[in-house]
């Protein structure tokens, strides 16, 4: 809901008198070892809170009324590994004013068209649409696909594949009821029309990509995964999305002999883990994953999982437990005897109904950030209100949103 820049401003000060922090690159000593969850009952919200409180990211552009004549600033509000990721920051303003779809022939003003330019292009909507794509949408690099100010909504077929490209954000758009693609041509730039094979049904597949930011989105109800991050693809932020009713949300890693993905590094930020999901949360075979101030409303099997020796740091994160007695332990290990030396460690979590997290490994689990890409951590109390505002935000042009 569009507001006040007064009150958002307010709510800015009220998260960081409230608020003791900590330093996403503080002294690894801090994630050495896991301490037993602290009595939560005297400090936690007994309800769901009315207001919103701005996380790091939407204190750095929210608060702003003239958000829409300087888009571009959202480029530089990232944080975490995917800070760099510059999408369409310095190229034109595309905008869309048709939402058919012709993958191997696009027409100008279609989101397919912008989509798969050389050049950097940010790209915004000129009314509510929804797109019913044709076939996969293939990104280019320097793109950014911005919903604000409008009511977009990918769904009912194929959606977007960003694959062997960098530097690409996609914020305030839902993405749901994503389906199979059937093998066909598809064009991917100006110049090249292939022949695809096909796609699984993910919301979002990123594939051998790096610097990616995938922002305030809603996420439902796709054939196979919400969100996939495969083939050594890294230097990717997920941060205040909304996922809900789906089965296998997210997959970091391709599969356990692909070890070109340790090289990954992504950071999983201010999200809402909302009703009706039942596991990935995410679910990572390699490589290194920070899970930071994310409130999980519920999960049928597991919230977090891995298979191939990833590093994991639940941080700050608000977990609540499903009903299910056997159901409560919010993580789990895929086949693998040796478990116990994996660096999965939870810092400043908090449990709620029964949930729990079962930490292992010996040595530092810090992030180590760059500073650029270091950011504070809330305390875990204040997730459901730094959540709230989580997926697209109903951005009116002229006011702070």
């Amino acid at each position: 809901m569009a507001t006040s820049t007064r009150p958002l401003l307010l709510s800015c000060f009220m998260l960081h008198f409230v608020s003791t922090f900590v330093t996403a690159h503080s002294n690894e000593n801090n994630y050495h070892n896991t301490p037993q969850p602290l009595p939560t009952s005297k400090y936690l919200p007994k309800s769901t809170p009315k207001k919103a409180l701005l996380n790091v990211i939407d204190s750095c552009w929210r608060a702003r009324p003239n958000w829409a004549s300087n888009r571009q600033a959202l480029a530089d509000c990232a944080i975490g590994f995917g800070k760099d990721a510059i999408g369409g920051k310095y190229g034109a303003i595309y905008q869309v004013t048709d939402p058919s779809d012709d993958p191997v022939d696009p027409k100008p003003g279609t989101l397919r068209y912008g989509a798969i330019q050389t050049e950097p292009l940010w790209i915004i909507f000129d009314k509510d649409m929804f797109i019913n794509l044709q076939n996969e949408l293939i990104i280019n690099s320097y793109k950014t696909i911005d919903g604000r100010g409008a009511k977009v909504e990918i769904a009912d077929g194929p959606c977007i594949t960003i694959q062997g490209v960098s530097h690409v954000i996609i914020h305030g758009i839902s993405i749901h009821d994503c389906k199979p693609a059937n093998p066909g041509l598809v064009k991917s730039t100006p110049d090249h029309v292939g022949h695809r094979l096909g796609s699984d049904g993910d919301a979002i597949s990123i594939f051998y990509s790096s610097y990616i930011w995938i922002d305030h989105c809603f996420l439902a109800r796709s054939t196979d995964g919400l969100i996939d991050v495969i083939h050594a693809s890294t230097a990717i932020t997920i941060s205040n999305n909304y996922f809900t009713q789906h089965d296998k949300v997210m997959l970091l890693g391709h599969n356990d002999q692909n070890t070109a993905d340790k090289i990954m590094r992504v950071t999983i930020a201010f999200n809402r883990f909302a009703s009706g999901l039942t596991e990935r949360m995410p679910r990572v075979r390699f490589g290194y994953v920070h899970v930071v101030n994310n409130k999980y409303d519920e999960w049928k099997m597991y919230a977090i999982g891995g298979s191939a020796n990833p590093t994991i740091l639940s941080e700050g994160n608000y977990y609540v437990g499903p009903d299910d007695p056997n159901a409560k332990q919010a993580t789990k290990r895929e086949g693998k005897e040796n478990w116990k030396s994996w660096k999965w460690r939870s810092s400043k979590d908090v449990f709620l109904n029964g949930a729990y997290f079962v930490p292992s490994g010996f040595g530092s689990c810090a992030p180590n950030y760059s500073p650029t890409q270091s950011f504070t951590v809330a305390q875990a109390y204040l997730v459901p209100a730094i959540t709230l505002n989580a997926g697209p935000t109903n951005c009116v042009v002229g006011k702070a949103c």
